[in-house]
């Protein structure tokens, strides 16, 4: 098994978290040298004129991020129209944001199941969230936020005029919910 493609896997999947050697040691099952070597093939990969990735150290972590020079070009895809409308996960987000806030990035994954990286770092770009200090949580993650552009996006005057969210009923358990669809399908049938 090719390890570097391992570690970039990792690197990838762990997205602003970033991973530590320890935990590519532990991971990988090699000794900390092996994961300095690790790191070091796959950050020359990074480092050539056609990559727009690099692997840097911020905070006590190994992140890949984009390349300085391409900057410009981020800012665009960001500023442009056409990418102006929200996604349905950007919608998510916002939604259990909104709801929930200040959030970690976990908490909300937790919520809708998959990482949320990439929506996240687009709302901050787009000013709709903005991070609002550092979790107590281990690690000390950011916690996040609406801003007053979110409530001007989505004509809101304040949190308080969101829709107000319904229980569902707690009693119901999978096996009613099951039962339940399987006598409206039988209903169908017949």
């Amino acid at each position: 098994m090719d390890l570097v493609g391992v570690l970039e896997g990792l690197l990838f999947v762990l997205g602003d978290e970033g991973i530590t050697l320890e935990q590519i040691s532990s991971l990988l099952e090699i000794n900390k040298d092996e994961a300095k070597e690790l790191l070091l093939k796959l950050k020359q990969n990074y480092e050539q004129k056609d990559r727009g990735l690099r692997i840097r150290f911020l905070g006590n972590a190994f992140k890949l991020t984009t390349k300085e020079e391409h900057k410009s070009y981020y800012q665009k895809l960001v500023l442009t129209p056409e990418s102006n409308a929200l996604s349905q996960a950007a919608l998510e987000v916002l939604a259990i944001i909104a709801y929930n806030e200040p959030i970690t990035r976990a908490e909300i994954d937790a919520y809708r199941g998959v990482s949320s990286d990439y929506t996240i770092r687009k709302l901050l770009a787009k000013g709709l969230i903005k991070e609002s200090g550092k979790s107590t949580m281990p690690g000390r993650p950011n916690l996040y936020k609406t801003t007053h552009d979110f409530l001007d996006y989505f004509g809101l005057a304040t949190l308080e005029d969101l829709p107000k969210l319904t229980k569902n009923d707690e009693n119901t358990s999978d096996e009613d919910l099951f039962t339940s669809i399987y006598k409206e399908q039988k209903k169908r049938a017949n």
